[in-house]
């Protein structure tokens, strides 16, 4: 907990000091009734009809392997070995040379699937089960080749200013469902490349930051909100304590008619009703064994990141706007970041593919998945071509594949392609701004105008860029 510096503070100050701003966090203002003054969290209107309400972004960290998973090139066999010259981002930034790389096939077979025919890897086969559902960006591209500027463009569509992420501003554009949880919820986020930084409000009011539930490196099952509970004090004891604030904050503004203590009262109503509602939320004994077992949980490999992917549902399904999954873990060298050990993309795919084709069975069966947008990817791609001649793949920003699924995207559909090595996006190119931008429309929200004026000037997610990919819209 940060201390006090003075005794000068508003009460305001001081609940944005403690403990990281989570009292005014994820609990200042969410009653629908309230003014937006005082309730910056109230459901506002959307620039047009939406096709989504929530969000769900899989975030799997450290670039996975197009070419290996969504995009098949059957070029990679045929030239399998030959060395071959390519335009290498991080060689160009340092040398300014094109150099030759000897071409690496994909390391698992392919075979299409459902209706559409889709062409998936070995690597995914619970996810392949569901391809009529998901709607393929292969033309995607992006800047940063390095982790951390990539996945803060990502999150936060710059790669080194500081920007408020993707889920603030969904949650400042729309507000929140529910009166007891916060808008914004990522679970088990690393505290590498970027960190907090890719779930932050930046100069959004402090109450749009993303509420983190547990952090990577530490098991799901004991992943919790930080300051949620106080274990100290009995429950009857917490609630007369409770009382007694609010009658004391109560008798003050009816003396003084203090907006901002109003505000400050409703925070602490909605933390009390935090405290009774979330630890409900986020207990998944509460589930069936068939619902268990459709995540994996309780079975090797997949029961760490099936609890993540089930938790999102019960978040989603408890009205929280947005919930982002994170794949990774707090080492130098992220999940995905194959570069000279590409085999071990099929460790991580065995934890995460039942768990992804689990919740998306789970939110289909339960209606969920027409209004809920689903988002699949990684900050970048990797290369056609091994890494100094050897055994893995480097980063890959000029192109490579995200899915999206449910909240108005075509099923079953593909859209755009890389080159026939799978290096550059050459056709339906998508870059992250234009991601970001279709995010905000199927929500409802127009990116050029969902904008905050800050130091003089209107800033918005995606700056100056961006375009909506209408193409992939049902």
């Amino acid at each position: 907990m940060q201390l006090i510096p003075s005794l000068s503070v508003t009460r305001r100050q001081a609940l944005q000091s403690a403990a990281c701003g989570f009292g005014y966090l994820a609990l200042a203002g969410l009653t629908n009734s309230a003014d937006a003054a005082t309730n910056p969290l109230v459901v506002r209107p959307t620039h047009h009809q939406p096709k989504a309400k929530r969000v769900i972004f899989i975030f799997m960290q450290g670039g996975p392997s197009h070419v290996d998973s969504f995009d098949y090139k059957p070029r990679l066999d045929a030239d399998d070995g030959k060395m071959m010259s390519f335009d290498d981002a991080r060689v160009l930034a340092k040398t300014r040379k094109i150099e030759n790389h000897r071409v690496f096939k994909a390391m698992w077979k392919f075979h299409r699937y459902g209706e559409c025919g889709h062409m998936v890897s070995e690597l995914f086969p619970h996810i392949a089960e569901h391809v009529d559902d998901l709607c393929f960006l292969h033309g995607m591209h992006t800047e940063g080749i390095a982790h951390g500027p990539a996945t803060l463009f990502m999150h936060t569509g710059s790669i080194n200013l500081i920007r408020p992420s993707v889920g603030a501003w969904v949650t400042y554009g729309l507000g929140t469902e529910n009166d007891n949880l916060p808008g914004f919820v990522t679970i088990s986020p690393s505290m590498g490349n970027g960190g907090p930084r890719n779930y932050s409000n930046a100069f959004l009011p402090p109450v749009y930051q993303g509420t983190a539930v547990g952090r990577a490196g530490i098991e799901t099952k004991d992943a919790r909100i930080k300051n949620l509970t106080n274990d100290r004090l009995a429950a009857d004891e917490q609630r007369r304590q409770f009382e007694l604030i609010r009658a004391v904050n109560s008798a003050q503004v009816g003396k003084a008619g203090d907006q901002e203590l109003d505000a400050v009262i409703n925070s602490f109503e909605l933390a009390w009703r935090m405290q009774n509602h979330a630890p409900e939320v986020l207990d998944l004994s509460r589930e069936s064994q068939s619902t268990l077992e459709l995540y994996g949980i309780d079975e090797k490999p997949t029961d760490n990141f099936g609890r993540q992917c089930l938790m999102a549902r019960r978040l989603t399904e408890a009205g929280v706007r947005y919930v982002q999954i994170n794949y990774g873990d707090n080492s130098n060298n992220p999940a995905w970041d194959q570069h000279s050990d590409l085999p071990k993309h099929a460790v991580h795919a065995a934890a995460s593919d039942k768990p992804v084709a689990g919740l998306l069975a789970d939110l289909k069966q339960r209606g969920l998945l027409d209004d809920t947008l689903v988002w699949w990817g990684g900050e970048f791609g990797r290369t056609p071509y091994a890494e100094k001649n050897g055994t893995g793949r480097d980063h890959n920003p000029g192109g490579f594949t995200v899915f999206l699924a449910g909240g108005g995207v075509k099923p079953g559909f593909a859209h755009g392609e890389t080159d026939e090595f799978g290096h550059h996006a050459i056709q339906g190119k998508v870059q992250m701004h234009d991601l970001h931008a279709t995010l905000l429309h199927l929500l409802g929200m127009d990116h050029e105008k969902l904008t905050f004026r800050y130091d003089g000037r209107d800033f918005r997610l995606t700056d100056v860029h961006g375009h909506v990919v209408r193409e992939i819209i049902a």
